[in-house]
């Protein structure tokens, strides 16, 4: 009984709860007449796209910087690479490999000032995040329209500038991982590809957080007074925290754009922050503490949620609300994730 309630404490009553409503919904789906396999399926695939920019959080909350409000500033970076790649009218792999190379430079020099703001700002970095989120996202709206593009794919057709608010990425890089060593069980289908460029990733960060440089950057968040007696530089760390939140949200944005099938501009980016933030809170994660098994299990959990919750509802009562139920799901869960003061004790 003890052993049983130390795992419960350590996995988290919350936690739990949301589990077990996940798997409620599972139980219930083929009741309903929705299909187990298809279901798991499409939460796999969400996974795919999303666990990058969960991942994303990870750096800036080791460094102190706290939960990355800010990211549709690594967003920004990951669509302007994008629509470059796509201005270069190559297509297949190397157009997806392209765009995380564009992608890059304007991740770090965005990370870079990011990152410098928020040093200044030390106790209100979350506030300011979130400013910085909303205001970039305004500011690009005004670029989309005037920064010179011209292929036919993207600009208004009817005066041949200015690009448009939804980008197919159809030619280009749509389901490039999606549809690479894909494996199908019946009507299950997992994307081996997704998971495999969402692990490489996150074993690099857990890598890094181990090394030399990783272990400085936690004492930061940790004890910024014993790592500046240590003689650590807090402001670098800091900084390169920023910059590997804002690379990691843009190629976050590359994976979610291929499997979903179109890069979206203007508001586009505004909240996507949100999602990402509660997942990794869900999974377990404080404003201080993180680590890559937080991501795995919220990023399911959130997207479970997210996924069954409306397709169980619409079958039980008959009536289309997806929307209105993605919403009240979305946003609640949201507000769950933001009261949470502390993580689950591991």
């Amino acid at each position: 009984m003890d052993r049983a309630m130390e795992i419960l404490k350590g996995f988290g009553l919350p936690r739990l709860i949301i589990t077990l409503f996940l798997v409620a919904l599972f139980i219930i789906a083929p009741f309903a007449g929705i299909s187990v396999t298809a279901s798991i399926t499409d939460v796999l695939g969400r996974f795919g796209q999303n666990a990058i920019m969960v991942l994303a959080m990870v750096p800036m909350i080791h460094s102190g910087c706290g939960l990355n409000f800010g990211l549709p500033l690594g967003i920004i970076s990951g669509l302007l690479g994008a629509t470059l790649a796509i201005e270069t009218g190559i297509h297949g792999p190397v157009s997806f490999i392209l765009a995380i190379l564009y992608s890059t430079p304007f991740a770090i020099i965005l990370g870079w000032g990011y990152g410098k703001l928020l040093n200044r700002v030390k106790g209100g970095e979350m506030m300011i995040a979130t400013y910085v989120g909303f205001s970039s996202v305004a500011f690009m709206s005004i670029m989309w329209l005037i920064l010179p593009y011209s292929s036919p794919t993207m600009v208004w057709g009817y005066t041949g500038q200015g690009l448009r608010t939804t980008i197919s990425t159809e030619g280009f890089y749509y389901h490039i991982l999606r549809d690479t060593l894909s494996i199908n069980i019946g009507h299950l289908s997992i994307s081996l590809a997704e998971i495999l460029f969402f692990a490489f990733f996150a074993f690099i960060i857990w890598a890094f957080l181990h090394t030399k440089t990783g272990t400085a950057m936690t004492a930061v968040g940790s004890n910024p007074v014993f790592a500046r007696a240590s003689g650590i530089n807090i402001d670098r760390q800091r900084t390169l925290s920023v910059i590997m939140s804002t690379w990691l949200g843009a190629l976050g944005i590359l994976c979610y754009q291929q499997g979903y099938g179109f890069v979206q501009l203007y508001q586009g980016p505004m909240y996507m922050a949100m999602p990402a933030v509660s997942a990794i809170l869900i999974g377990g994660a404080s404003v201080n503490k993180a680590n890559i098994t937080n991501v795995i299990i919220g990023t399911i959990l959130y997207q479970g949620i997210v996924s069954m919750t409306p397709s169980v509802m619409n079958s039980l009562i008959h009536t289309d609300m997806s929307e209105v139920l993605r919403i009240i799901v979305s946003n609640g869960m949201i507000l769950y994730a933001l009261t949470r003061k502390t993580g689950a004790s591991r």
